[in-house]
């Protein structure tokens, strides 16, 4: 859980973002892996895009991140374009890799102190307050001398979304954040996210097939299919979606009348 606390974080200059897709499409080649995105994402909500393993989900928030531009159609961050180099500096965004995307040469505080000094953003002394500060919300300053090999799944996570803190974001990106946790820890990440919006106020955009998470901790939901818009709703009206798609996917049913499934269930008799 993230502690409470006074966060130094927040300042007049720092308000969350707004984002918006108009007519994304995202071709690979001859693949076409986006078809034609529409959607508004608004200031300090949590945002959670959901969808079946490639169905696009992350190739979104590649766009979203300024990583890739789009085939054609715009992303755009409180009207700027993010792909540009140019406006980059305009707005702070972070974001939190799948697999934490940790140096396994540096500790814990030399990865978060890393792009900060690198790019001289404050004093060094402001440095060292930034980053322990951030490993304090995390719970986890006593993990500062390690090295990522050190670490849990879950503790790697949470050095990864404390490195994105010291970065002051407006908006935090996050892919897949409780892939490969177990249940205990998928839900303590899930906290974490909720309750650094709260303090926070930045707008958070969450890539998951996790659907505790995201029926959980989102504002509204988004429902990918092979690369296809289905829905954009709250938790509580998604559930009631009577599109076959969406609730097959919110509501998976095992066919045991399936030949597959019967063989699974002969080979553990």
């Amino acid at each position: 859980m993230p502690k409470k606390t006074n966060l130094w974080f927040a300042r007049d200059d720092r308000s969350p973002v707004k984002v918006e897709i108009a007519g994304l499409n995202k071709n690979y080649g001859s693949q076409a892996v986006l078809h034609d995105i529409s959607l508004e994402i608004k200031p300090g909500e949590i945002f959670v895009i959901m969808g079946p393993s490639g169905s696009g989900k992350s190739v979104l928030l590649r766009q979203i991140a300024g990583l890739e531009i789009p085939s054609s159609g715009t992303v755009t961050i409180n009207g700027l374009d993010p792909s540009l180099p140019d406006t980059r500096d305009r707005f702070a965004l972070a974001l939190v890799f799948q697999s934490g995307a940790l140096f396994n040469s540096l500790s814990v505080y030399d990865n978060l102190a890393l792009y900060p000094l690198e790019h001289r953003i404050c004093p060094k002394n402001e440095i060292k307050e930034r980053v322990m500060h951030a490993l304090r919300i995390l719970s986890i300053e006593n993990a500062a001398q390690k090295l990522p090999s050190e670490l849990s799944g879950g503790m790697k996570k949470r050095v990864a979304i404390a490195r994105a803190l010291v970065m002051e974001p407006q908006l935090i990106l996050y892919d897949e954040p409780t892939s490969e946790l177990d249940p205990v820890m998928s839900a303590t990440i899930a906290e974490i996210i909720a309750t650094l919006k709260e303090q926070f106020t930045v707008t958070t955009v969450v890539v998951s097939h996790d659907r505790d998470l995201a029926l959980t901790i989102a504002d509204r939901v988004a429902v990918l299919h092979q690369g296809k818009l289905l829905a954009v709703q709250p938790p509580a009206d998604l559930r009631k979606n009577p599109d076959p798609i969406v609730n097959d996917f919110l509501n998976p049913q095992i066919d045991v009348r399936n030949p597959r499934f019967k063989q699974l269930e002969a080979n553990h008799e």
